[in-house]
């Protein structure tokens, strides 16, 4: 309390005129009349008897709606001031469960105005009865719902522009996905060739990668790689890494040497925080004499190996260890190794999404192991049947598989086919 020269005559007489300043609202509310709340309330009340008939309405809704008393008061029904569609919920739905209930709260409806635009609102009836049970009429509250409308009808937009967005970027990465691996393999004569390439995501570019194509003196030459992340960066590399391999392959198809071009491509490119990189599995195919069949150089860049599966049943990896990740350091060094791919022989090249597949909810993974026993309980098999059966693998890994996976199977028919 200020004090004020004068005494503490001065400072009472002032302490006396602070209460009063503070009795005054309280004094206004007081003599606030019940029937000028009703009527000047900041939503709208309308009484109505049991057959729908305006009884009663407050200025408010008369205000929003631009009616006189006169013309409502029993003349209309409440319905009578609903959109056809509102008076169609009405009939069917609000009053059968107001009946039933006593009571219906929060309904969203439409109002026709006197001049014939339409006023959202939510709507809350009670049944007022007599000491008796009876129902005398129905009281209705309803508040402006205008502000909530406008704010529904702009996160409607907002959301079907994100849809539209997804749906768009969705479109863009399958296109993009398309450019980076062949839509379909040139077939090999004297071998069949299967391959099959796993989305993880259809928002996401993926980094895995393979090929197979032709090259001088009837040899082929084939790939299959990962790039490290996704995304429009990982596309960047993909693309290279496999037009580079293309490149490389002709121009000197050793296996070790088209690793150690792509290599020095990668080192080139600008880099941020981490160098772009990749592990790539490169392949020389040359047919051989006899009874058919190929001579294969394999050449790994710190990619997973590959698996061969014999016409005897047999199955394991063709290790080609020592090979760096391609990419990394200047002067990597890449591993080779040479296989006969005889009749009845399948060679299976993968990306890791499949063995890193989660198999439980702990996290464990499906791992090396598993897969080598699956190929051999598959051996002896064909290119599009070992494909096929990885497939149904990774399809039963279901959310468990959640990387990008790619499968290249190259396979000689069994002698006499």
């Amino acid at each position: 309390m200020t004090v004020f020269p004068g005494g503490d005559e001065a400072n009472e007489s002032w302490a006396a005129g602070d209460r009063d300043q503070e009795q005054l609202p309280f004094s206004a509310l007081l003599e606030d009349s019940a029937e000028d709340l009703y009527e000047n309330a900041p939503c709208g009340y309308v009484s109505t008897l049991m057959d729908g008939r305006i009884a009663k309405v407050n200025g408010t809704l008369l205000k929003w709606l631009g009616y006189r008393r006169e013309d409502l008061i029993g003349h209309k029904q409440f319905s009578d001031l609903l959109t056809i569609g509102g008076r169609l919920y009405h009939e069917t739905h609000f009053s059968p469960l107001l009946r039933m209930q006593g009571e219906v709260n929060g309904i969203a409806l439409e109002l026709k105005t006197a001049n014939g635009s339409r006023l959202p609102v939510l709507v809350t009836s009670t049944i007022k009865q007599d000491s008796d049970g009876e129902p005398l009429l129905v009281r209705t509250t309803l508040l402006d719902a205008q502000d909530r409308r406008t704010y529904e009808r702009e996160l409607l937009r907002a959301r079907e522009q994100a849809e539209r967005e997804r749906e768009r970027v969705q479109r863009l990465a399958e296109t993009l996905q398309r450019t980076l691996i062949p839509p379909t393999l040139q077939p090999v004569p004297g071998s069949d060739v299967a391959a099959h390439y796993h989305f993880a995501s259809s928002d996401e570019v993926g980094g895995d990668f393979y090929d197979l194509f032709p090259l001088a003196a009837g040899r082929w030459g084939f790939f299959m790689g990962d790039v490290r992340g996704k995304g429009a960066d990982a596309a960047v590399v993909t693309s290279l890494a496999r037009y580079t391999l293309r490149a490389a392959a002709v121009s000197d198809p050793v296996p070790a040497t088209v690793l150690a071009n792509l290599n020095t491509a990668l080192n080139q490119q600008p880099q941020e925080d981490e160098p772009p990189f990749c592990t790539v599995i490169f392949g020389l195919l040359t047919p051989q004499g006899g009874d058919g069949g190929f001579h294969i150089v394999l050449a790994g860049g710190g990619h997973p190996p590959a698996l061969l599966l014999r016409a005897d049943g047999r199955a394991d990896h063709v290790p080609t260890p020592g090979g760096q990740l391609v990419g990394v350091v200047p002067d990597a060094q890449f591993a080779t190794a040479t296989v006969s791919l005889g009749p009845g022989d399948t060679l299976l090249l993968y990306t890791d999404g499949l063995t890193e597949a989660r198999t439980s909810d702990s996290g464990e993974r499906y791992g090396d192991d598993a897969l080598l026993d699956f190929a051999r309980v598959l051996a002896p098999t064909s290119a599009p049947e070992a494909v096929e059966a990885l497939t149904v693998l990774l399809d039963s890994f279901g959310e468990g598989l959640d990387d990008d996976t790619a499968l290249l199977a190259i396979s000689v028919p069994p002698a006499g086919r």
